[in-house]
């Protein structure tokens, strides 16, 4: 199974989106607010180079935003 980090932050609607869709196969995550936590900020763009959330991080593999297609491949569902 995947580890798997969603950086976050509470009113951001593509995050809430990312979080229903994983949920909808039963995967499970770890969740950082960025907004809440400067050291989860500050790996969260050292990771993706960027400040927009949602950021998902797959075993490494860098997600920016709610990409459906590419979560599906990275997780490898149909």
């Amino acid at each position: 199974m995947s580890h798997i980090t969603i950086y976050t932050t509470p009113g951001c609607v593509y995050c809430k989106m990312t979080k229903a869709f994983l949920k909808e196969h039963n995967i499970s995550y770890d969740e950082k607010d960025v907004s809440a936590d400067a050291a989860a900020r500050d790996e969260m763009v050292a990771k993706s180079q960027q400040m927009g959330v949602p950021v998902v991080d797959i075993d490494g593999a860098i997600v920016v935003g709610f990409d459906k297609t590419r979560l599906s491949e990275l997780l490898h569902l149909q």
